[in-house]
């Protein structure tokens, strides 16, 4: 199972069959999530490939002689860490985490199926109010949506700007136009920008350290929970100096301990004049920059592809979206819980489990794989730039990552996954924004490189918008 997956990854990748040879590659422990589809099994390879591709960007970065990196020869990813990253990796010490959805957030029976809202941000929220007029508790929204169609809810909330999934069966999702056009798209979407002169790059010319193969890297990171963000933490992991920009208008106060490990947040408005400027005076000297803007939206900020490569002829251009690049729903908003919704994830759930209401994965193992695989997708394309001079830009989408999951169904529903305990968490103290913290053993044990963040988490815009 693992085999297989991880050979579609890599592929989805582009890293070439050779650079998988000459690794010893291993999968440690088998305590697999609860899941009618192989989830444990996502999770574990998508950290391999992450690993995978950072050990080619090292060997890479050693045959050209620039920095000390060693070259790794093995590679070892725990299956039961790889599962607890996939739900959280923050364990606080005398404090805790706010709860994670919003008041009215989650599955609604409807009178011909399932509707499930996301209404975390407030924006989100208003817009699903106001279609369904309601006083904002729980039980008004329950009763209203008891009464309505939900497709019309759905199609109602969407158009409204605001987040919503009806719950469609594995074969809804394979006939619907969506499904359609996502299993008709490759894993990543690379584009090919032409080619620069690989020596005078920034990053390229600095060199980097045996331990801190990414020191130096500068990340430009625009967004938001949680793929995106769980990929400049990997990356942050590695040396890579990350600066997170947010407005003022925006936080997710649940998601944010988790996700800021190892970079700084600043504060731009990029719809004023002085942040856009600021914005790209950043962008000058980024090497890589990440965002989870949908198809135009960057255009719409004046941040499309023919201004970001006039500014920076040399970046690596990573993004994502919910639903998928092509198809009608491109530009729908989503999240993985809507989308495990739209692909029929949630209802073969419940007909595994034989439960009265759609049933999802047990982590939000869409977002964590993404994540991890735009991560891996920057490591590949910088080992390209270091080769080669080639500049790469690659898209990747939770549908996608879904459609992968959705081949390894499994008809043995495991249970009784272990609980975190005392030896699954490192014992070196995090001293967070919100007081001290543990984390969970990273999954990767690679030869020559340790995975250590010399930042802890840290709120949102507390850092000024300038590389180190």
């Amino acid at each position: 199972m693992h085999t297989d997956m991880l050979a579609e990854l890599l592929t989805g990748l582009g890293i070439d069959s050779n650079v998988q040879n000459q690794l010893r590659l291993s999968f440690s422990e088998d305590n697999p999530l609860p899941s009618c589809f192989n989830t444990s099994a996502l999770a574990s390879t998508s950290f391999m490939a992450a690993a995978i591709a950072l050990a080619e960007y090292c060997d890479v970065n050693q045959r050209g002689n620039k920095g000390t990196n060693a070259s790794v020869k093995r590679i070892n990813v725990s299956n039961r860490y790889a599962s607890l990253w996939f739900s959280k990796s923050l364990w606080p010490v005398g404090w805790q985490v706010g709860g994670m959805w919003d008041s009215i957030a989650g599955d609604y029976k409807c009178a011909d199926g399932w509707v499930r809202l996301h209404t975390n941000a407030p924006h989100h929220r208003q817009a699903a109010l106001g279609v369904l007029q309601s006083d904002g508790t729980r039980e008004a929204v329950s009763a209203t949506l008891a009464k309505m169609n939900a497709n019309d809810v759905e199609l109602a909330i969407v158009d409204a700007k605001g987040c919503a999934a009806t719950m469609r069966s594995l074969k809804q999702w394979q006939k619907h136009p969506q499904g359609l056009s996502v299993a008709k798209e490759p894993l990543i979407h690379w584009q090919d920008h032409g080619v620069v002169d690989a020596e005078s790059t920034r990053f390229e010319s600095i060199g980097s350290t045996v331990n801190r193969p990414l020191a130096g890297l500068r990340v430009l990171d625009l967004t938001r929970v949680i793929a995106g963000p769980v990929s400049t933490r990997f990356l942050a992991a590695y040396g890579a100096d990350v600066l997170r920009i947010d407005p003022a208008r925006w936080d997710e106060p649940s998601v944010v301990p988790e996700v800021t490990l190892g970079k700084r947040c600043a504060h731009l408005e990029l719809d004023t004049s002085a942040g856009y400027d600021q914005f790209l005076d950043l962008l000058k000297t980024a090497d890589v920059l990440v965002h989870g803007y949908r198809p135009g939206a960057m255009a719409g900020l004046g941040l499309g592809t023919n201004t970001l490569y006039s500014v920076n002829p040399s970046l690596i251009n990573v993004s994502l979206n919910a639903y998928g690049w092509t198809g009608p729903w491109s530009q729908r908003r989503g999240f993985d819980s809507l989308v495990q919704m739209s692909t029929g994830i949630a209802h073969q759930g419940m007909l595994a489990y034989q439960s009265d209401s759609p049933y999802p994965l047990p982590v939000q193992a869409l977002d964590h794989a993404t994540g991890n695989l735009m991560a891996a997708a920057v490591l590949h394309a910088l080992a390209q730039r270091r080769n080669a001079g080639r500049v790469l830009s690659a898209r990747l989408s939770l549908a996608r990552t879904a459609h992968v999951l959705q081949g390894y169904r499994q008809d043995i529903l495991h249970t009784g996954f272990e609980p975190v305990q005392e030896s699954d968490l490192n014992p070196n103290i995090e001293n967070t924004a919100w007081g001290k913290a543990q984390r969970v053993r990273f999954p990767i044990d690679s030869d020559g490189i340790d995975a250590f963040w010399d930042k802890p988490a840290t709120g949102l815009r507390r850092f000024a918008p300038q590389w180190l």
